[in-house]
């Protein structure tokens, strides 16, 4: 006797079909460059379905015609809904020491710049400001780091500085007795970066798919990690085009660890692993040092 299981068709809250999801993937693609695979679109669901509740909305069109309509705050909810922030301190380990070389090589011009410009919740900025404590020996060092993000949700948690013990456990002991500060009493599961690190680093919104951005001054480096994922070549391209013109002609880049800039060869060539320095071919854009 053959036994046949049967089993029930998942059941959404709401209707969500490919049409919906292509106008999704048009509309974040418009406003933020990012290209969502066909494979995004359960996560979409999930993520956007929360943003439906929240509006008290009954519909996928309404949804959207809502935000086709410019709403201005549901515009910062949908894409703070659909960026996703995975960072960790210390990340990619290697890129800070090269950092800390580069700029060991070039500490005798100040103040020194740097941009980290997919911030999250702050893990990478901080981490860049403990190597510079580091490089000059200093919780002062002739620093400013620009951090910046898209989603302004992460970037309030990452100006905070705030952290549970629990995300900070894996890091040395030097490394949290030296950064960072433990809570006591209600807070005492929490750690907060020391105040000097956090007054070192500007937080702020940018959409590196803005036209102009508000910072046009130069940097030493500039860490571009895990960024380009999200983009089709043609806009990767655009972004990178852009940055030369605010580096120095001996900065830095720093991408992902999966992130190729083959496609720019022109623009960038590779100083290490996922590290790139300017090509010869665009120094005279760059800023001299």
């Amino acid at each position: 006797m053959t036994s046949h299981a049967t089993y029930a068709p998942t059941v959404r809250e709401f209707d969500f079909t490919d049409a919906d999801f292509q106008r999704v993937r048009k509309l974040i693609y418009e406003h933020a460059g990012i290209n969502l695979s066909d494979a995004k679109k359960d996560m979409v669901y999930s993520r956007l379905g929360r943003r439906l509740r929240a509006t008290q909305l009954t519909s996928f069109g309404e949804y959207l015609k809502k935000l086709e309509q410019n709403d201005e705050n549901e515009w910062e909810a949908f894409v703070n809904s659909l960026t996703t922030n995975l960072t960790s301190f210390f990340r990619e380990a290697h890129h800070f020491e090269i950092l800390a070389n580069h700029i060991r090589s070039i500490r005798h011009r100040q103040p020194i710049r740097l941009w980290c410009n997919a911030a999250s919740t702050g893990e990478e900025p901080y981490t860049m400001a403990m190597t510079m404590v580091d490089v000059f020996g200093s919780y002062t060092p002739p620093v400013t780091i620009l951090a910046t993000d898209l989603d302004t949700h992460v970037l309030q948690k990452a100006e905070a500085g705030i952290y549970s013990a629990e995300h900070v456990a894996k890091l040395p002991p030097d490394i949290l007795k030296r950064f960072f500060i433990k809570g006591v009493g209600d807070k005492e599961n929490l750690v907060q970066v020391r105040p000097e690190l956090r007054a070192m680093i500007t937080f702020r919104k940018q959409n590196l798919l803005d036209a102009t951005w508000a910072d046009k001054q130069s940097f030493d480096a500039i860490f571009c990690r895990n960024v380009m994922i999200y983009f089709d070549k043609e806009t990767q391209y655009k972004i990178l085009k852009k940055l030369v013109p605010i580096m120095r002609s001996d900065a830095l880049l720093f991408v992902g660890h999966s992130e190729s800039l083959q496609h720019a060869a022109d623009l960038f060539s590779p100083q290490g692993r996922t590290v790139y320095k300017l090509a010869k071919s665009v120094l005279p854009m760059a800023v001299k040092p």
